[in-house]
């Protein structure tokens, strides 16, 4: 057992009795009393008020009316949430609001010496976003759309939805099963399944103008909405395997209505799978220009004639 489970476990051992002896401890946990000794000084030192007893039968005991805490952060652990924290502070996400009351927490439960090592940790890393000319550690910016943590509370319960949309000053409204909800190039973007088109639409938040739950009594049930989408996965025409040279410029640029899919734990290769309508001139000419974009760490499985022999005539005239 590592030194820190142990000595959690052991302030939780504590507060469960009305004393208790070295010789206790040492059973306890199969620890020698010197170790046992020590476990007991590092609680004391983190502030628990013990009581020890003289004479034979002594030990130890918690001072009346005080109470343990159920968990202690080490001061590794303190760092790992503040830079979490700090991370997350200028990136669009729901309950960001939440962060600020978790700081205030976390800097009221630890030490003065750890609070200096976290203002020094505010002024030392730089992340994408942040201003190193403002020090407050619990500054907040950047909130994602407001209709995102309403839309989040909703799918909890069901993810059949109706959404209302503003595309080019032009309101419009969708029935539509929630397939996903993800954060691609700093936006948020529903990923959805249209009931009255069956067909995956996806939708930037940010163009969210109301959400609700569709209420219909008869709609489309999972399991055929799912064996549509696969029918349509038949469909696929552009199959491509990236390296992770592909998918750093694909996090730079991709056309919104494509995804890629992470094939290692390291996220270092990918594979995407999706349909190019080659009759739309400006979907054709969009793909072509964004192949050409992700470089060589590429390797092409299936891709429709017309993008290919696109691209080809672009290297020609290079």
């Amino acid at each position: 057992m590592k030194k820190v489970e142990r000595i959690n476990i052991l302030m939780r051992y504590i507060n469960n009795r009305a004393n208790f002896t070295i010789s206790e401890i040492m059973e306890e946990f199969n620890i020698s009393r010197s170790t046992a000794i020590r476990d007991i000084r590092e609680i004391e030192a983190m502030g628990v008020p013990l009581v020890a007893e003289v004479g034979r039968d002594g030990g130890y005991f918690v001072m009346h009316n005080s109470v343990l805490p159920a968990v202690r952060f080490t001061d590794n652990e303190v760092k790992a949430l503040f830079i979490a924290f700090m991370a997350t502070r200028n990136e669009q996400l729901p309950y960001l609001k939440s962060r600020q009351s978790l700081t205030e927490k976390l800097l009221g439960l630890i030490s003065e010496n750890q609070q200096d090592d976290l203002v020094l940790l505010n002024q030392i890393l730089l992340f994408e976003g942040t201003n190193p000319n403002n020090p407050d550690l619990i500054e907040l910016s950047d909130l994602p759309h407001p209709l995102l943590e309403k839309l989040i509370q909703i799918l909890l319960l069901d993810r059949y939805l109706c959404i209302t949309i503003k595309e080019d000053m032009i309101i419009k409204s969708y029935q539509i099963f929630l397939l996903h909800l993800y954060n691609e190039k700093g936006l948020w973007v529903i990923e959805g399944f249209d009931l009255e088109k069956e067909k995956k639409l996806i939708f930037p938040v940010d163009h969210l103008e109301e959400v609700k739950a569709y209420s219909m009594k008869k709609r489309l049930s999972r399991k055929k909405i799912f064996e549509k989408l696969s029918k349509q996965e038949e469909m696929i025409n552009l199959v491509l395997e990236f390296g992770p040279k592909a998918i750093a410029q694909f996090k730079k640029y991709h056309p919104l209505k494509v995804t890629i899919s992470y094939t290692n734990p390291y996220q270092t290769t990918a594979i995407l799978r999706t349909f190019i309508d080659v009759n739309k001139t400006e979907e054709l000419e969009e793909i072509i220009n964004w192949l050409l974009f992700l470089g060589r760490d590429v390797k092409v499985r299936e891709i429709p004639k017309e993008v290919l022999e696109g691209v080809q005539g672009r290297l020609r005239l290079y």
